[in-house]
């Protein structure tokens, strides 16, 4: 109870601090990543362990609990995002090969790291070993993946195609339902073919997928964006880079934009995804101090190193495809970008590798 205690203190002091001294939309986003966090470590909602359930036991529950956050989510965020142009904006990404590449890579490396983005963040701040440490490579590979970006979308990209711009709220939101329910029987008939078919309802899941997707347009309302994360990791690692003078952003195509040139001389607390991502470590963090995160079985070396391997390409290939599981599959599906499409598709397909190569290294 005095640790609870004592981190509610220092939470509700932070937060005074955001309200006081930097501004009302950060301390409220703070509440927000809160919120995220603590919904996602209590009710243990993994992106990566719904596909992984689906892949080794025909499990769909999570799958299912994940397309009930997109649609919900979708049903609120492309009405605003309609009535609303100047004011909000999509998460859109280009259809490109570095999309391409980068889902399918991170949907493999999420599977040996056992977390994407939100779940590396919410298990870290569970405490959990493994995860606590591909945090900090994790962002040095997302700071890596921005610096090279050019190079990748000069492979061959188009512009990001929005189904809120082309086709309107109601027109997007239809062909959203559409690509929804296609994933949902498949996922269903995939299921079915276990030895011992399980429910595709868990009542917990649900419950986490409906407040998830309540916060994300709660973020996308305050923000004037939709909820993200791995830009928050590369901002983190590009300022300790400029920092220590082994980087001038100046030189570089992505660092030298205005909004990112802008976010690497402003402080850290002004940048919208680093302050939902502090929220998300302090929920969870929250939900460890009511509860054990549970034991977990000690590494070998080699599991250490290819788990750090994977956590480095997380960060890297995240940035390639415009965002992880919650910025390109959740608030790209559910803000109408084409890409958060193409990325489910290619990081499933990746998923299915990194699935064979965790059991091989015995995880």
């Amino acid at each position: 109870m005095n640790q609870r205690v004592l981190l509610g203190g220092v939470l509700i002091a932070f937060f005074a601090f955001l309200f006081w001294f930097v501004s009302v939309r950060q301390s409220l986003l703070f509440i927000v990543g809160i919120g995220l966090g603590a919904v996602l470590a209590g009710a243990r909602f993994g992106f990566t362990t719904g596909w992984r359930n689906l892949i080794d036991h025909r499990d769909a529950s999570g799958v299912f609990a994940q397309l009930l956050l997109l649609a919900i989510a979708a049903a609120f965020s492309m009405p605003l995002l309609a009535a609303f142009p100047g004011e909000l904006n999509a998460a859109l990404g280009p259809p490109s090969i570095s999309l391409l590449v980068g889902a399918l890579v991170f949907g493999a490396a999420m599977q040996i790291a056992d977390g994407c983005g939100s779940g590396t963040l919410y298990k870290a701040g569970l405490g959990i070993p493994l995860n606590m440490a591909i945090l900090p490579v994790f962002a040095l590979g997302s700071f890596l993946g921005s610096a090279h970006l050019s190079w990748w979308l000069d492979l061959g990209s188009i512009k990001p195609v929005g189904l809120v711009n082309e086709f309107g709220a109601t027109g997007a939101l239809g062909i959203t339902y559409v690509g929804l329910i296609v994933l949902g029987l498949l996922a269903w008939t995939w299921s079915k073919k276990a030895a011992s078919p399980r429910s595709v309802i868990n009542k917990t899941l649900l419950i986490g997928a409906v407040l998830l997707a309540l916060l994300a347009v709660l973020n996308l309302v305050i923000a004037g964006q939709p909820w993200g994360v791995v830009y928050g990791f590369g901002l983190w690692a590009a300022k300790i880079a400029q920092a220590a003078n082994v980087f001038d952003p100046t030189t570089n195509v992505f660092w030298s934009l205005p909004v990112n040139a802008q976010a690497l001389e402003q402080s850290v607390f002004l940048d919208l995804t680093s302050i939902t991502n502090i929220g998300i470590l302090a929920g969870a963090l929250w939900i460890s101090a009511r509860k054990k995160a549970g034991s977990t079985t000690p590494l070998t070396a080699k599991q250490w190193a290819v788990g750090i391997l994977a956590g480095f390409l997380l960060g890297y290939s995240s940035r390639l495809a415009f965002g992880c599981n919650v910025g390109a599959m959740v608030s790209g599906i559910s803000t109408g970008s084409v890409h958060g499409w193409i990325w489910v598709a290619m990081a499933f397909l990746g998923s299915l590798a990194g699935v064979r190569i965790r059991r091989h290294y015995g995880y």
